[in-house]
């Protein structure tokens, strides 16, 4: 029986893995898809963006019941049915499934259930042996390969952590009851989007960062708003932790960690692991094409998202920098549209911009980002102005009782180009776009003061910083 070849085949069938699919199908590549898990969809449909925003929504109704007084209201919010929530979420969760296996199985490329290891290279293909879901192997070569395989939860090797069998980001969303309270371990978005959850459903939380600050990256200003709203909201915070151990006795789970020198174990009834994901890449292979790749697997890429290997390009969760779908999305179209130049022999020309990486965190007060924050322009040495303005004294906010936060904003001093934002505050996640647009079309801080705002409105918020930072510059030049 003859090895099939393939023009273009993909590792991963998720975000990533989709999208350079059906950009390698437009380019008239015959292309194959290679997925092993049990279901289709990728992580940010099964696992991840999309269930766990579905039971933040939930959250985010049962503080708006529980603030109903503050607006006049009456209302009382009752027991919280878990169940439902998890059945919601799965309804929804379901129909998201079923169209993108559609989309994978609508004929327009070959889709193979198993799991894809790059065995060897030629000069002009790869060979790739795939454990095929219903037993047995089957061997296939490609022109072009995409790494797009995405990323699984990291447990570190903590004193006790793993006998604790802890709850995490994955088995969380599919529980039919949870329990009256959590330690969250971790202080990035995962970890602080589910306290939120569950301190929203009425649980007890406390949460262990190892860092000094939340949202590790990210402004301290504007981490600190975050957690001054969780400790407000009743959370128990301690940041600057160094975990000993986690044991589970007496139907309980007890953390001890050191802060500034003193030892403290608190208690709950669950420990739940939010400590971030590693890269998928573990037995796919890398090591056969003498791929680089840091030792926890994230795979070293060009900026025309080629790996070492030319005929080996990477996406999504397995070569970074963030973890977020529209950044696997362009990825991926990236790979794709290269791969193509490359199959007619003609040069890779298609990079990715990172000006405007987008990041988003759906707490309550929520946060984002996009391009620079002072932390980086500090880091890169990059010379800035920047302005920022209170959601405490803007109208709509204060309307909505939404008054936690401010946005920020950075500017180039010479020529008012803007560098990067962020926001803390209310529906910082759909302001943050406005910024994001602006930054896409090169607009400077003069043009955008300038743009109409409709009033009262959030969005016409980002106008005070802007006016600030042109004058400014007005002043400097």
């Amino acid at each position: 029986m003859s090895t099939e070849h393939y023009d273009f085949a993909i590792l991963g069938g998720g975000s990533a893995g989709y999208a350079a699919a059906r950009t390698a199908h437009g380019q008239g590549m015959n292309t194959v898809v290679i997925d092993g898990a049990e279901e289709l969809g990728g992580l940010c449909i099964l696992r991840g963006c999309m269930p766990s925003k579905t039971l933040i929504e939930s959250a985010n109704r049962a503080i708006t019941i529980r603030n109903a007084a503050e607006f006049g209201l009456s209302a009382k919010a009752g027991p919280v049915d878990t169940k439902a929530i998890r059945d919601r979420k799965r309804r929804l969760i379901g129909e998201f499934a079923d169209y993108r296996q559609q989309q994978l199985q609508d004929g327009r490329f070959k889709l193979i259930r198993g799991y894809g290891t790059l065995e060897d290279a030629g000069e002009d293909k790869v060979r790739i042996a795939i454990q095929l879901h219903e037993g047995g192997t089957q061997s296939i070569t490609a022109s072009y390969v995409l790494i797009a395989t995405g990323s699984v939860i990291n447990c570190p090797d903590i004193a006790g952590l793993h006998e604790a069998k802890p709850w995490n980001s994955d088995t969380i969303l599919d529980h039919d009851t949870i329990p009256e309270s959590f330690i969250v371990l971790g202080g990035g978005a995962i970890a602080l989007e589910m306290a939120h959850y569950l301190d929203g459903i009425g649980r007890k939380v406390t949460v262990l960062q190892r860092n000094t600050q939340l949202l590790t990256g990210l402004d301290k200003d504007v981490a600190d708003v975050v957690y001054d709203a969780f400790e407000k909201r009743g959370i128990e915070m301690y940041c600057g932790t160094s975990l000993q151990k986690v044991v589970r006795e007496d139907g309980k789970v007890r953390a001890t960690f050191k802060k500034a020198g003193e030892e403290i174990t608190v208690e709950a009834a669950e420990v739940l692991c939010a400590l971030g994901r590693s890269p998928n890449t573990k037995n796919i292979g890398l090591d056969n094409l003498k791929i680089a790749h840091e030792d926890n697997g994230l795979i070293a890429i060009k900026p025309t998202q080629q790996t070492t290997h030319p005929r080996v390009f990477a996406a999504g969760d397995v070569c970074g920098p963030l973890e977020v779908v529209h950044l696997a999305v362009q990825q991926g179209e990236v790979a794709a549209k290269n791969a193509a130049l490359q199959w007619r022999q003609k040069a890779p020309a298609h990079t990715m911009d990172y000006r405007c990486i987008l990041f988003g965190v759906f707490t309550h007060p929520q946060v984002a980002a996009v391009g620079l924050n002072e932390l980086e322009a500090k880091k890169k040495n990059v010379v800035y102005l920047v302005s920022s303005y209170p959601f405490n004294d803007h109208g709509k906010s204060m309307v909505m009782g939404e008054t936690d936060g401010f946005v920020k904003m950075l500017a180039d001093p010479k020529d008012g180009a803007i560098l990067g934002a962020s926001v803390v505050g209310p529906e910082a996640t759909e302001l943050i776009h406005e910024i994001a647009v602006a930054m896409h079309l090169g607009a400077t801080v003069a043009q955008l003061a300038k743009a109409p705002h409709y009033h009262p409105t959030l969005s016409e918020i980002w106008t005070y910083p802007a006016e600030d930072l042109e004058e400014q510059i007005a002043a400097n030049s």
